[in-house]
């Protein structure tokens, strides 16, 4: 796959999940970009392997919008999210751009995308309810890829589904997907700790721009309910450490957690891992020591690739029993849950 076919699928997933002007860009980048120019030769030079793996027309369209909202790239900004725009101005635009802003662009190409889409806590807090009901025990929270850690405070966010509702009275944010399934338990998780890993952790305050680039343009419900979570990130300022995700989980899960519930959950981070590194998780996993009171569930919303959207899983260890939870869209406009009831599960003979 070249880099053009590379932007013309991404641009195909942007129109599903609600974003048509970042189709629009890419597929004008893909149609249109030519060798000659330091972005323009990098992303015709990528290793063709690695450009899905590594998001690449999803760093170069952050990359885009972070020059505007930085009022980087004012020949940009004028056109940025409007459909009124012919194609011909907008790419005249977007090529003045990536050729006069190389030396902004590329150090952003260098690092993966960190979205850190908050409504994907919408599953994170159905099965920390689950969790809660299922053991009866606080959480342990660490949450694996979790850039500036705003799904790392699920717990202050609600989930409303119909009159239902599930988290704190005062929440930050509340989120409302398109619910399909049972409700989750009404057991509300009480955490006694929570922490983070990232290779490249982002501050919500330093990184607030950046991190507001890599959500879609087009998309103001979802800008405006990533700054309120940013808000509160920078109130809140949970752990989050910089280093290798297999080397902190495994110092990490070396501490007994007694009467509790370790809680490892993370979400569209699976895909940057080796296969190695994904083994060594699970690995860890498998061979940390628990007692009876402090079970490990290992929760984790990730593309396998047969859609719609991200599949959910829960494994519990020591017994490494897979629990399947259902289907999220990847932004989490949606939610198909379809956990078993917790007290049968825990009820059943092993």
């Amino acid at each position: 796959m070249s880099f053009r076919d590379h932007a013309r699928t991404q641009a195909t997933a942007c129109e599903t999940l609600g974003s048509p002007y970042t189709a629009r860009i890419l597929r004008l980048i893909a149609d249109h970009i030519r060798p000659g120019s330091a972005v323009a030769d990098r992303l015709l030079a990528w290793p063709t392997d690695r450009l899905g793996p590594d998001a690449v027309a999803l760093r170069l369209a952050g990359a885009l919008h972070y020059l505007v909202l930085t009022r980087q790239a004012a020949i940009l900004a004028r056109f940025y999210a409007r459909d009124d725009v012919a194609d011909g101005q907008l790419w005249r635009s977007l090529d003045a751009v990536l050729r006069l802003q190389a030396d902004a662009i590329l150090p952003v190409l260098d690092h993966a995308p960190q979205t850190n889409e908050v409504a994907r806590s919408a599953v994170f807090i159905a099965t920390g309810h689950w969790l809660s009901a299922a053991f009866g025990l606080p959480l342990v929270l660490s949450e694996l890829g979790c850039s500036a850690g705003l799904n790392l405070v699920w717990d202050r966010y609600a989930l409303r589904i119909g009159d239902a509702h599930f988290g704190p009275e005062d929440a930050a944010l509340t989120l409302s997907p398109d619910w399909r399934g049972a409700l989750p338990p009404l057991a509300p998780p009480v955490i006694r700790a929570r922490a983070g890993v990232d290779r490249n952790p982002l501050d919500p305050v330093a990184d607030r721009d950046r991190l507001q680039s890599y959500i879609w343009a087009d998309q103001a419900d979802r800008l405006a309910r990533q700054a309120s979570a940013l808000d509160l990130a920078a109130e809140l300022r949970p752990a989050i450490h910089a280093g290798c995700a297999v080397a902190w989980l495994s110092e990490r899960l070396s501490r007994p957690q007694p009467q509790a519930c370790h809680m490892v959950f993370h979400s569209l981070f699976w895909q940057y891992l080796t296969d190695a590194q994904q083994r060594e998780i699970i690995d860890i996993m498998a061979r940390t020591r628990l007692q009876p009171n402090e079970p490990l569930a290992h929760v984790a919303m990730e593309d396998d690739g047969e859609g719609p959207g991200a599949r959910l899983t829960l494994t519990l260890w020591p017994q490494g029993i897979e629990v399947p939870l259902g289907r999220a869209d990847f932004h989490g406009a949606w939610v198909d849950w379809q956990a078993p009831d917790p007290q049968a599960w825990t009820d059943r003979p092993r």
